[in-house]
């Protein structure tokens, strides 16, 4: 059986950091293991083709449950099943969040995440095009740039924002992010710079790093409580590797509460009425989920807009608000702006068109992700090849709907000004007969989606729900941690690959400094 310092599970935007950081030790080996296959798609290293990747085979095409808030909807959740994990199939947006977000982590019993303890890390990843600044920096392996042709449409966007009397802010990750401005995107020579093509493929030959892909890990190795290895399928057969130190699972917000529950790390009344073997009872194993929510808004153009296919199409430009117009904390609306236009399915349109997407960045929707099983005879049957049960819960609150109810009619008036009027056609969906409150409602109990932003299903904290402590490990083990956006408490204000990158740049901190005190100590044994 091969043995390993580490083992990573998921080569995602966490994942990739984790395996590059933690190599830099040449006397340290780690095992990287993905389940999805190279990133050689040629469409993922195009931009404008990030709208065509969902559904493809370098997505794992999962879909909730019926959300019984929207018409008992399944909502399309796609999920990277690839080198670079959702990186490498997202709208490449970059976008770390408010400070108010990582403060309030601090807050909920998390030192050491005060949005001053993690700026650095942001910091640590970033080639920052605009330069070096107190927040940015350029030294990083991940590129992070403008808009290389950005349509003169989206400017416009902006415009009508400032005309109607919001701040221009050229930079949401900066001084302060409410206001409108153009977004940043990860991007390389006008290619998508997944975590992969960032962290992964420079250093894909140090020789203390084995990476496997096709593998589909489906479950953690225990002796009592201490990790000892991992279990996954390759090629048709089961394999077992051996760990020094520890595993690092970061498989995301779907994925990584499932294998802990399938190894044992969950709720001790729902493992054991699955016939799974008790290893640590963790009833936040798999809640806590979060998500924000989208309504689209199309318009039909007047001509072509002229979309480069360096841009993202669905996302130009922005403008974070506060509805309630409190300042002091994060901004509860982000309004994006795209030249392609986005209609929601039975809308008919032309094909040219642009699209305003209302967004709410703290949404008070929480659901859950569970094992699925299948009952055989008076048993319960568990595939770790099944996906899992997962229920985003949207629109369970109605201050939620009214928020939105409100960003439909602000784009509308965005829309309207003077600066769309030589672009603006008709009004595809909801449709300008659509004005009241409660049509508006239906309109978007019927319409609203994701934004690929799942997190929280293994909290970081104290409490009784919490899943991983501060420093990332999981509660009632050792040798095990839990490093991507599911250790989210709350949702960031924005878009979660930044912050998920950046959780990977502090957790190897983290385990480096956790390695150095297991080195001392042993040393102090031995002498």
């Amino acid at each position: 059986m091969t043995q390993y310092d580490y083992i990573v599970i998921g080569a995602g935007s966490a994942g990739c950091v984790i395996a590059n950081r933690l190599t830099e030790d040449p006397d340290t080996t780690v095992l990287l293991l993905e389940a999805g296959n190279p990133d050689t798609k040629p469409e993922i290293q195009i931009p404008l083709e990030c709208t065509n990747l969902p559904g493809t085979e370098v997505d794992w095409g999962y879909f909730s449950e019926p959300e019984p808030y929207l018409n008992n909807r399944k909502i399309f959740c796609p999920r990277g099943k690839v080198l670079g994990g959702s990186s490498s199939i997202n709208f490449l947006m970059y976008i770390r969040g408010n400070p108010h977000d990582y403060d309030h982590w601090q807050e909920l019993g998390n030192p050491g995440w005060s949005y001053q303890d993690v700026l650095p890390y942001f910091k640590k990843s970033e080639n920052q095009q605009r330069g070096a600044s107190k927040y940015h920096a350029v030294d990083g392996e991940l590129s992070v740039t403008d808009f290389i042709s950005p349509t003169a449409i989206s400017q416009r966007f902006v415009d009508a924002a400032v005309a109607l009397g919001y701040d221009h802010n050229p930079d949401f990750n900066g001084m302060q992010q409410s206001g409108a401005g153009p977004f940043q995107l990860t991007v390389k020579d006008g290619k998508r710079h997944s975590a992969a093509a960032a962290f992964l493929v420079p250093i894909l030959q140090r020789p203390n790093l084995t990476t496997i892909t096709g593998a589909l890990v489906t479950r953690l190795l225990f002796e009592g409580t201490r990790t000892v290895g991992v279990e996954y399928l390759h090629e048709r057969t089961l394999h077992q590797a051996r760990v020094n130190s520890e595993v690092i699972l970061s498989a995301g917000a779907f994925d990584s509460p499932k294998l802990l529950m399938l190894s044992g790390i969950g709720d001790a009344e729902q493992l054991q009425a699955l016939g799974i073997e008790l290893v640590a009872n963790l009833p936040g194993v798999g809640q806590n989920l979060q998500d924000h929510v989208v309504v689209p808004v199309p318009y039909e153009a007047t001509g072509d807009l002229h979309t480069a296919i360096t841009s993202n199409g669905i996302a130009e430009s922005g403008l974070f608000l506060h509805s309630e117009g409190n300042l002091d904390t994060a901004p509860d609306l982000e309004l994006i702006f795209g030249p392609i236009l986005f209609a929601p399915p039975g809308y008919a349109h032309s094909s040219l068109g642009f699209t305003g997407l209302v967004t709410l960045t703290h949404p008070q929707n929480i659901g859950s992700v569970k094992l699925r099983s299948q009952s055989v005879g008076s048993a319960q049957s568990l595939d770790p090849k099944d996906i899992p049960i997962i229920q985003m819960n949207y629109l369970q609150s109605q201050s939620d709907v009214q928020k939105l109810i409100e960003g439909v009619k602000l784009i509308r008036k965005l829309f309207h000004t003077s600066a769309f009027d030589e672009f603006r056609g008709k009004e595809v969906a909801p449709g300008a007969d659509v004005t009241s409150d409660a049509a508006l409602e239906a309109y978007i109990r019927e319409t609203c989606g994701t934004v690929y932003h799942p997190v929280g299903t293994c909290k970081m904290g104290t409490d009784s729900m919490a899943v991983v402590d501060p420093e990332l490990q999981v509660r009632g083990v050792e040798g095990l941690r839990v490093v991507d956006a599911s250790i989210m408490p709350t949702l960031t204000t924005g878009h979660t690959n930044a912050p998920t990158i950046m959780i990977g740049e502090k957790a190897a901190d983290l385990i480096k400094a956790k390695g150095r005190v297991s080195q001392r100590v042993s040393a102090a044994i031995a002498s």
